[in-house]
């Protein structure tokens, strides 16, 4: 593999949640953003970025693109599960 992502990888479920994951975490602190939930910052991700992988693997057809932003729930409901369990986890080692 000669990169971390690519638009294969975001096209997946494990992929993009952890790209969301990541872009919310490195964004959702920005000036603009700040007074915005966090939740609805990693949906607007990605939405971004399966609508980016979805037409870069050649796959965005009407039908596809409808499917998008369920499919977006889904991955931004993942993202900020991973997040929420991993901050649990990290708060139970310290105590």
């Amino acid at each position: 593999m000669d990169s971390f992502f690519s638009w294969e990888i975001l096209a997946t479920l494990t992929g993009c949640s952890a790209a969301t994951a990541v872009v919310t975490q490195f964004v959702k602190n920005l000036p603009f953003l700040k007074n915005i939930a966090t939740q609805w910052i990693s949906y607007v991700i990605a939405v971004i970025l399966l609508l980016g992988a979805t037409y870069f693997t050649g796959a965005l057809t009407w039908s596809s693109g409808t499917l998008i932003p369920f499919n977006a729930i889904v991955i931004a409901l993942s993202a900020n599960g991973a997040y929420s369990a991993i901050v649990r986890a990290s708060k139970t080692k310290t105590r």
